[in-house]
């Protein structure tokens, strides 16, 4: 990765640490929100192979419109308009309910652009991962929902980079193995 955009990617990281600086996963280990952040900024690099600019710095603050102060204009003004229209596109209205911001998720996936669609892609592959890999205090079925919601979202914006779509499959085998160990342990059966 060239010096000035590892370095733009690290100013990015900077001001969301800042802004999420209070936040916490879900969870018993309460990780810093950030650890997520990174996570799916990494994976763009290194499992998408992806160096765009703009889907990097969108990577690393595709929350932060979400769920903090941060606003549109600032993130345009600081890190380029193009970074600042992929982080609105994927921003949630949080004053919606849960499960109606899950189906919108849905129904407006194939609106996002190319840039948008693999960061969703990578969102939802790592969330899948943190829910079934680290101790959460979610019911079964609320993974086994989240699960279902983010097939039905990627099912939706494929095409956008073939490893990411691959390794969001490679996710969703791995995360069904996973969920009828939990089922197991729980005494129940997984069926599906």
């Amino acid at each position: 990765m060239p010096n000035d955009l590892l370095a733009k990617v690290m100013d990015a990281a900077v001001y969301a640490a800042t802004k999420h600086q209070y936040q916490r996963r879900a969870g018993y280990d309460k990780l810093p929100y950030m650890n997520h952040l990174l996570k799916v900024t990494e994976a763009l690099i290194r499992i998408g192979e992806e160096r765009d600019e703009a889907l990097l710095l969108a990577a690393v603050l595709h929350d932060v419109l979400e769920d903090t102060d941060a606003t549109y204009e600032e993130l345009s003004r600081r890190f380029g308009q193009e970074a600042a229209d992929i982080v609105l596109e994927l921003t949630d209205d949080m004053s919606i309910p849960y499960m109606e911001r899950k189906w919108l998720q849905v129904e407006r996936a194939r609106q996002l652009s190319k840039k948008a669609r693999m960061i969703r892609i990578v969102d939802k592959s790592t969330n899948i991962r943190d829910i079934l890999s680290y101790p959460l205090d979610w019911p079964l079925e609320k993974k086994k929902n989240y699960l279902d919601n983010s097939i039905q979202v990627v099912s939706r914006i494929r095409g956008a980079n073939l490893r990411l779509d691959t390794w969001f499959d490679e996710t969703v085998d791995w995360a069904k193995k996973r969920l009828e160990e939990l089922e197991k342990a729980e005494g129940n059966d997984f069926t599906q």
